[in-house]
Formats: structure tokens, C-alpha cells, sequence
């Protein structure tokens, strides 16, 4: 009983807090609405304001369910990071498109071209393996302390980038974190609170990412995967975040390659869950005061996967 009022406590705190920003941010986002807003292929304009909203969620939600300490300061340069560079990478996306993908990005950072995507992947990288060194405690030798830091820091960096390759369908990425954290809610510890987080501010954000006015981006997306991957660092013991790290890899080479959208497609059991929430592609806007994202067509975003 003394580990649910915490957790509890962190995902209503992380719920509340989502809604709030999101709110508030109708009146003051940086820059004005315009800079927060895409088009998706039906011409209708969908925006990017969840994703500074989950962030703040999650970052008030998992202190509270963490009980702070290093494991609290973590999750925080886990999550703030991971926000950040996506939220800079949202904004100030190549416009021309052609460096797409961590394929395209790392290729233009072997060729000493930084982008902002080249960017989003060194910062994403540096914030995962400061908070990995944060959330191991010092067991063993030197050398392997070292080796799971660096492992664990992939596993928090790599699932990050996983969750926003889902971010291609309204509520695919929400509901993929959801799962994910579902089960880690009764890790002990920090864990725990941390995934009770997550779940909090997915329930706040689904409303309006079904409705599909908003969406996660970059900066949602990513913080909501470097969150599910510190929570895994923190409760799961090493052979299951090696697992873990290699399945989060297998996907990611996997995308470059294969389509998520239809292999979600082709299985019943994905495609049921992938579209439970969601408008039709043949249904039409509400109303012509009620612009939607349309699930017929990628999310202006992350490449799609």
C-alpha cells in the first residue's frame, strides 16, 4: 500500500499537469500558434503543442512518483533532453527532406554536415548516458559499471527513438507507451513511479491525439520513450535491459527497411489496437471550425516507419 499512493499520486500529478500546459499553451506558445502548427495530407492543420505538454508532465509526474534522489534526477535529464533536441528538431526541421531517418542523419554527420536531426541524436545520446550513470549504482569493476552505463544509455536513447518512429498514426505512440509502462507500474522503487508517470500523462494526451488536433512530434514522442527506457534502467535487472536494448535495435534497423504502418496493417490483432480510438480515413471533419489530422496518411513528423 505504502508504493501505490506515490505512484498514484504521480500519474494523477502527471495527468493534471499535461493538461494544464496543454491548456495554457492555446493562449502563450512560444513564437505564436502558427510556429506550432503542420498539415497533414488532407490540408488540415494539426499541432505540435502535446509534446511540450507531455514533457511537462512527465517531468513533475515522475518526480513526484520517484521520490527524487538520483533516481529522480535521472528520469528528469532523461526526459528534459530528450524533449529538448526534439523540440528543436520540430521547429527547425530540414525543409527540403532529404536527410530522413537515423540512417540519413548519422550519414550527414559522417560527412560533417550537422543537422537537426544530427543534433537531436548527440543530445538525446548525451542526456541518456548521464542519466544511466545516474541510475546505476556502482557494483563490480570499473570496466563493467562502464559497460552497462553504456548499455543502459542505448537502451534510454534507442527507446526514445523508437516511440517517436511510432508517431506516424494518431494514439499509435501513446498507446505503444501505455503497454509498455502498464507492466513496470509494479517495479519496485523508482521504477514504479516513474512508468505510473508515463501512463498519466498518455491518458491526458490521448483525447485530443485520437480526436487528432494534436500530436506527440519529436519533443513529445521522444520524451515519452526516454521515460519508458529510464524506468527499464532503473527497475529491470541487466540481462533483461540488455534484452530489452537488443530488441529496441532489431526494430530500429528494422524501420529503415520495413513499414511499421503495414505490418500493423497486415496483423488483425495490431490493426484492431492500432485503430481503436480513431476517425475513419473516409469519415470527414466535424464541422469547418473542427481541423483534424486524418489516419490515412503519416503524421507530419518522424519518417515514416
Amino acid at each position: 500500500m505504502g508504493a501505490v499512493l506515490p505512484r498514484l499520486l504521480g500519474a494523477t500529478v502527471a495527468g493534471v499537469v499535461t493538461s494544464a500546459v496543454r491548456g495554457w499553451l492555446d493562449n502563450a506558445a512560444p513564437g505564436g500558434q502558427a510556429r506550432w502548427t503542420r498539415t497533414n495530407h488532407r490540408g488540415e492543420p494539426v499541432s505540435l503543442l502535446e509534446g511540450p505538454a507531455v514533457a511537462s508532465g512527465l517531468l513533475v509526474g515522475a518526480a513526484v512518483g520517484s521520490g527524487g534522489g538520483r533516481a529522480g534526477a535521472a528520469v528528469a535529464v532523461a526526459t528534459a533532453g530528450a524533449a529538448a533536441f526534439g523540440i528543436v528538431d520540430d521547429l527547425a526541421e530540414d525543409p527540403d527532406g532529404k536527410r530522413k531517418g537515423l540512417r540519413g542523419h548519422l550519414g550527414a554527420l559522417a560527412r560533417g554536415e550537422l543537422t537537426t536531426g544530427g543534433l537531436k541524436v548527440l543530445g538525446i545520446g548525451a542526456s541518456a548516458l548521464v542519466a544511466a550513470a545516474l541510475a546505476l549504482p556502482r557494483t563490480g569493476s570499473r570496466t563493467a559499471h562502464v559497460g552497462d552505463v553504456l548499455a543502459s544509455g542505448a537502451l534510454v536513447a534507442g527507446t526514445a527513438n523508437l516511440v517517436n518512429l511510432l508517431d506516424l498514426r494518431p494514439g499509435r505512440a501513446l498507446k505503444a507507451v501505455t503497454l509498455a509502462s502498464a507492466p513496470l507500474v509494479a517495479a519496485p522503487g523508482a521504477a514504479g513511479g516513474v512508468a505510473a508517470a508515463v501512463v498519466g500523462a498518455s491518458g491526458a494526451a490521448f483525447p485530443s491525439d485520437l480526436a487528432e488536433t494534436d500530436m506527440l512530434g519529436d519533443g513529445g514522442a521522444n520524451a515519452l520513450g526516454a521515460a519508458v527506457g529510464t524506468a527499464l534502467v532503473l527497475g529491470a535487472p541487466r540481462r533483461v535491459r540488455l534484452a530489452a536494448l537488443g530488441v529496441v535495435l532489431a526494430l530500429t534497423v528494422a524501420s529503415e527497411r520495413i513499414s511499421f504502418t503495414r505490418v500493423i496493417e497486415r496483423t488483425p490483432v495490431l490493426r484492431d489496437v492500432d485503430r481503436w480510438g480513431r476517425r475513419p480515413a473516409h469519415v470527414p471533419v466535424a464541422g469547418p471550425d473542427a481541423p483534424v489530422t486524418g489516419s490515412g496518411a503519416p503524421r507530419s513528423g518522424p519518417t515514416p516507419a
